[in-house]
């Protein structure tokens, strides 16, 4: 589909988004086997314009499915390895001093570093330091980067996907949570089942190469990024995500008591939007025009997963964010 041929009725836009949506993952599903709720998360982000932090361990095809993904969708792909002496140039870009031939003087010129594309796979994001994290998440934010006191706005659509490995903790710079809130979505990559695990090992040791075709391009992207935000949203359905994250805040009078007993902060105001804006992405992906309660509780656990700080008795007593979500989502 094409930029001139989007179809001008919302609902059908819908529909035709449903249809390239299942198209999408059948063609990611010639390279990847299984991960099929992290792939339809990974679009959902992006559709939501948001970003993900990809947590899982080694050799679960993080990159892979990642730059699968920009190429069914026609995107610039840009992977940067974070590794402990990288600097924030490195990835924003530098200033290079040049001489014009013609006239014999010195001049600044601005080289774009590996920032500037549609998808940016940050690898390893906890590998570098505070300092290079935050001008990967300054672009993030302000889709823009500043250098010399001239602002460069990224390309749009952009989409940042970052990995961290959950069991190497040795020299490492854990993100803190201020900066953990920029990202919309943690995913966490689980073990393939034994079934697929055979298919992945049969399809990786043949001369077997799979033949990818684009769905999307990024004009089609950014028209269904303003789709969702024209999706309609009910006054109780928003009632219910605010409800839900008030609900993690150990000093809101609303708040559980066994959130007052293992919570030290709760997820705040950002939390509520995506929930809202994840909703109703997942909605028109399932070619509904609308969302409903359950598709706020689909995605609380990505939302919220990264946002909630739990205390010393948490630990204590052997409780995780995830079962608090669950107690939360139950109750």
């Amino acid at each position: 589909m094409t930029t001139e041929q989007h179809p001008k009725d919302d609902v059908q836009a819908v529909a035709a988004l449903n249809t390239s949506f299942q198209t999408l993952r059948n063609e990611i599903g010639k390279v990847i086997i299984g991960q099929h709720a992290i792939v339809e998360q990974m679009f959902t982000a992006l559709l939501a314009q948001g970003h993900c932090l990809l947590v899982g361990v080694p050799g679960l095809a993080k990159t892979l499915l990642i730059k699968t993904l920009s190429e069914v969708i026609d995107l610039k792909f840009s992977r940067v390895q974070f590794t402990p002496d990288l600097m924030p140039s490195d990835i924003t870009g530098t200033e290079i001093i040049e001489e014009n031939q013609s006239t014999g003087q010195k001049v600044f010129r601005f080289i774009r570093g590996p920032v500037f594309a549609n998808i940016v796979l940050a690898d390893e994001i906890n590998r570098t330091p505070p300092k290079t994290q935050a001008a990967l998440l300054e672009a993030m934010q302000e889709h823009s980067v500043t250098a010399a006191g001239v602002r460069y706005a990224l390309e749009e659509p952009f989409f940042v996907l970052a990995t961290q490995n959950p069991i190497e903790q040795e020299g490492t710079y854990p993100l803190p949570e201020a900066q953990l809130d920029r990202f919309m979505y943690n995913l966490w990559l689980d073990y393939p089942t034994r079934e697929q695990e055979e298919l992945i090992v049969k399809n990786t040791t043949s001369q077997t190469i799979a033949q990818l075709s684009t769905v999307l391009t990024g004009g089609d992207i950014m028209f269904y990024q303003q789709l969702v935000r024209r999706v309609p949203v009910a006054d109780n359905v928003i009632s219910y995500a605010v409800d839900l994250v008030t609900r993690t805040r150990p000093t809101e009078d609303n708040a559980p008591q066994f959130i007052k007993d293992w919570m030290r902060w709760g997820a705040g105001p950002r939390a509520s939007q995506y929930l809202i804006l994840g909703a109703k992405t997942r909605a028109i992906l399932n070619g509904r025009p609308m969302p409903d309660i359950d598709d706020v509780r689909a995605v609380a656990h990505p939302v919220l997963r990264h946002r909630l700080v739990t205390n010393f008795n948490a630990e204590a007593d052997g409780v995780s964010t995830i079962q608090i979500i669950d107690r939360l989502l139950n109750e």
